[in-house]
């Protein structure tokens, strides 16, 4: 074998670590006549590039290379402009004399990738040059080159959308379905879809003629572009089952390709259209025969493939469970499956379990259950529960094999035995109590919070069955103190179930456990529970039988759990993320662009209802919070905040000086005179060159936060030993708002990069940003106002906390209004609680800058250094921030 030498070595020798000065020697060699010389240099700035080094400086260097004939330095430059284009939006324009010349080179492959890096660049200023070049690749001659501008038509819509409309990119998209090239086809119809997904809008619109194309194209073109045609003919609605056929013939051939996506892309098709065959029983039977075997085949992938493919057929099954009703032994697990698929073969199993296989499950649940993995037993031995549960006339073989496992003593399969054993009682009451004894021989080995509530439950329920049920509740009662809630709340009403079944020997027993629950537990559910059981017992024992030992509802089968609403979505959505998740896409993604002017319709609707909602007629002033006979139109008393309640930023180290080339920093928030500042403290240790220029940067955040000048200059400059402090001003920018997972809530993180000028070495770090500094001067809303909202806002919305070991200012109200007005926290109204001596409630608002609205209300306790939060707001996300910054500043 021939010695590999320099030219022919591995591009892996440009990511080895570089000494001092390399930039200076890149930019040498940038400037090169020499052309292997220049590439190399070009190479060494991509590597440095990708593991996340700061080249920004050498942009014009690079930029220059960039007129040449070699497509391979073409391609890396191209490569370069597209990573830092959006940080040199002026010097990037110096390259569309570049893209333009390019776009209308000789060299198909150059062309396509001038009109490719164009589109990358998302810089808006680049778009105006990029419409003539787009336009001329389109109608290209070359398919390479139109397949390439396609794509790059789905990207501009991204930037600028009314452009793309304007220039009619849209209209000749639709006619590159229509290309004789199926490559061509596929990447314009992958840009239709990802349009379509942008706007919201159906750009695709399918016709008859265009249908036919995309089913001829199918057959010819690359896997990825069937998968994209495929993904359309899905969202496409058949006009009559003959058409749905027709087209389902044309796709089942794909059931039988090599690559997984295209298969269940083709499974996808077919299951919606099979919606459209109507009554047609023979037609659905065939294709259901035809389904099974490609799915089977997908079983013998790669693990990870494996597990995608699972959790797909875990949607299908759901649908049309006769589909794989015959193939349950294909889902049996293997000795060397990885954990995540066992886990998921196991939900399919207890989906397609049936009368007629019951028996065979039951063998290979059982022999799963002497495994080592212990939460796959514990899952296996659920599932043998589970079977009970859906299948009644094989409840009793399912039962035999719980005691079976029961008599091994091993611990967590025993635990897990009472567990499911609880659910069969509940599913079949009165039916299999008999094995109870075996239960009660077990209680030793009981130390979970679970098995022992529901062996808890188990002795309530029948304690009339069981000789020495007060016995048994004594034994748990002994550690109460200690247990878990669950178990805590399961052995209250355990007791109180034994006691109204057995009222002589267990008098004493329930006036203990009452005691307990209501005047030592700190549990609120708990307490709470203990007083309607006192004051039903007390005032009408009778009341209390009727509640407490009633007859409960049966628990049903839920197996298939998902409603038939969501399934149908999901089915849609097969071989995608949501057929992961088990989620729609808009529960965990959110599209930016195309919804603008839509969500100012809404916002203008939502504040037309809001205002409807909230008219008050005459003498309709509610005083809904009991202010204690204000009236509504009462001019809040004014706070008497001082400058001894200034904010102040709690300052908290963020980047230690062994991340920071030697300096230590320390950062926090805070808002003055209506700014919002961020606080920075520099401790230079060991960093020989003084500080005296820096870069900042923050990234996307939940508050929108950005410097209002990314330079910070320390005058005099901080010089080892030394400590400087400069305020940053942050400004609020739409542009930078992070979107918030639905159901989430806001993080406080805001990240940052901070580049020493001098050393060029960039630092990065996270701060929690203090919400308290976001809130504005004009929150104050009138009582009348702060009624309405109150009302308007779902109590379901409400935030509880208690803030406790508070300082004495803290406990004193009218200090705490101070305090509070100071940091933008407005007072509304005080008023004493009725029937609770010593207890007052204050009620404030509060604004941000953004314009959420929250609502508190505190209530404090004569000679008690704590005070109870409740706060209201529509802005879900952002309440518990809110709560937080009430609760830091009672502390303060």
């Amino acid at each position: 074998m021939a010695p590999i030498g320099k030219e022919s070595g591995s591009d892996s020798r440009f990511f080895t670590t570089q000494k001092k000065g390399e930039m200076h020697e890149l930019r040498l060699e940038l400037h090169s006549s020499d052309r292997n010389t220049k590439v190399d240099a070009v190479k060494k700035v991509i590597a440095s590039m990708t593991v996340g080094k700061d080249v920004s400086m050498l942009f014009t260097d690079v930029l220059n290379c960039v007129q040449t004939g070699n497509i391979e330095l073409k391609k890396l430059v191209y490569l370069y402009l597209i990573n830092y284009a959006k940080s040199q939006p002026e010097l990037t324009l110096l390259a569309v004399n570049t893209f333009v010349k390019d776009a209308n080179d000789p060299n198909p492959l150059i062309r396509a990738l001038a009109v490719r890096t164009m589109g990358c660049i998302r810089v808006d200023r680049i778009t105006e040059y990029l419409c003539e070049p787009l336009s001329r690749a389109l109608r290209d001659e070359d398919p390479y080159v139109r397949k390439t501008a396609a794509v790059c038509v789905a990207k501009l819509y991204d930037i600028a959308p009314a452009l793309v409309q304007e220039r009619g990119f849209l209209e000749v998209l639709h006619d590159l379905i229509s290309d004789s090239n199926p490559s061509v086809v596929a990447n314009g119809v992958a840009a239709l879809s990802e349009i379509a997904e942008t706007s919201g809008r159906d750009v695709m619109k399918i016709s008859a003629s265009v249908l036919q194309k995309l089913l001829a194209a199918l057959n010819e073109c690359t896997e990825w572009g069937q998968v994209f045609i495929l993904d359309s003919l899905a969202k496409y609605a058949p006009a009559d089952s003959r058409e749905a056929e027709g087209i389902i013939e044309r796709v089942t051939p794909r059931l039988q390709h090599a690559n997984s996506a295209v298969v269940m892309s083709a499974v996808k098709v077919i299951l919606s259209y099979m919606e459209s065959m109507g009554s047609n029983a023979d037609a659905i039977r065939n294709l259901t025969r035809k389904l099974a075997p490609p799915l089977v085949t997908l079983l013998n992938s790669e693990p990870e493939i494996q597990y995608v493919a699972l959790r797909n057929i875990n949607l299908i099954v759901q649908k049309r469970p006769n589909i794989l009703e015959n193939e349950i032994k294909v889902f049996f697990c293997k000795y060397n499956d990885p954990i995540y698929v066992k886990m998921e073969k196991l939900e399919i199993i207890i989906k397609l379990v049936s009368e007629k296989n019951i028996d065979q499950v039951l063998l290979e649940l059982k022999e799963y259950a002497t495994e080592v993995d212990v939460d796959f037993v514990r899952k296996s031995v659920s599932a043998i529960g589970r079977c009970a549960v859906k299948l009644e006339r094989a409840a009793e073989r399912c039962i035999g094999v719980l005691l079976e496992l029961i008599q091994t003593k091993v611990n967590y399969v025993v635990q897990e035995s009472v567990i499911v054993i609880k659910d069969i009682f509940r599913r079949y009451p009165n039916r299999y109590e008999s094995i109870i004894a075996t239960l009660c021989d077990n209680l030793d080995t009981l130390d979970e919070p679970l098995a022992k509530a529901s062996m808890i439950w188990i002795i309530g329920e029948y304690a009339e069955r069981i000789d020495n049920a007060d016995e048994l509740l004594d034994t748990f009662l002994e550690s109460f103190e200690e247990e878990d809630p669950a178990v805590q709340l399961q052995l209250l009403t355990a007791t109180v179930k034994c006691f109204l079944k057995n009222p002589e020997d267990t008098q004493d027993m329930v006036q203990r456990v009452l005691d307990m629950a209501t005047e030592e537990s700190d549990n609120p559910d708990l307490r709470d529970r203990g007083f309607v059981y006192w004051r039903l017992l007390s005032t009408d024992p009778e009341a209390a039988k009727m509640v407490v030992l009633g007859d409960k509802p049966v628990i049903e089968d839920d197996t298939f759990r998902l409603e038939p609403a969501l399934l149908n979505i999901l089915i849609g959505q097969i071989a995608t993320l949501s057929s992961i998740y088990h989620k729609p896409p808009e529960a965990f993604v959110v599209r930016m662009h195309g919804r603008a002017a839509d969500d100012e319709e809404i916002a203008e609707e939502d504040e037309d209802e809001y205002e409807d909602e909230n008219d008050v007629g005459e003498g309709g002033a509610v005083d809904l919070l009991d202010m204690g006979g204000l009236a509504v139109n009462d001019a809040p008393p004014t706070g008497t905040g001082g400058s001894e309640y200034a904010p102040q930023a709690r300052m908290v180290k963020v980047c230690p000086a062994d991340k920071s080339g030697g300096v230590d920093i320390y950062a926090g928030f805070r808002q003055v005179n209506g700014s919002i500042q961020m606080e920075l403290e520099f401790q230079n240790v060991t960093c020989q060159v003084p500080l005296s220029s820096l870069a900042i940067q923050l990234n996307k955040n939940a508050f929108g936060l950005s410097p209002a000048s990314q330079q910070i200059l320390c005058t005099p400059a901080v010089g080892e030993g030394q400590t400087g402090r400069k305020s940053v001003e942050l400004v609020v920018t739409p542009s930078m708002l992070s979107q918030i997972p639905a159901g989430s809530p806001a993080s406080p993180q805001v990240q940052v990069a901070i580049k020493n000028m001098s050393t060029s070495n960039v630092f990065y770090f996270a701060a929690n940003f203090t919400f308290e500094a976001l809130f504005a001067a004009d929150g104050a809303l009138d009582r009348s106002a702060f009624i309405d909202a109150w009302k308007s806002i779902d109590d379901r919305k409400e935030l509880y906390g208690t803030v406790a070991d508070l300082p004495a200012a803290s406990v004193d109200i009218d200090q705490v209004q101070s305090k509070f007005k100071a940091n933008n926290v407005f007072f509304i109204a005080r008023r004493p609680v009725p029937n609770a001596e010593g207890q007052e409630v204050v009620y404030f608002s509060m604004r941000t800058v953004t314009g959420m609205d929250f609502l508190a209300e505190l209530t404090f306790k004569q000679g008690v250094n704590a005070c109870k939060v409740c706060l209201k707001t529509e802005s879900a996300a952002y309440g518990v921030l809110a709560k937080l910054a009430l609760e830091n500043l009672l502390r303060a």
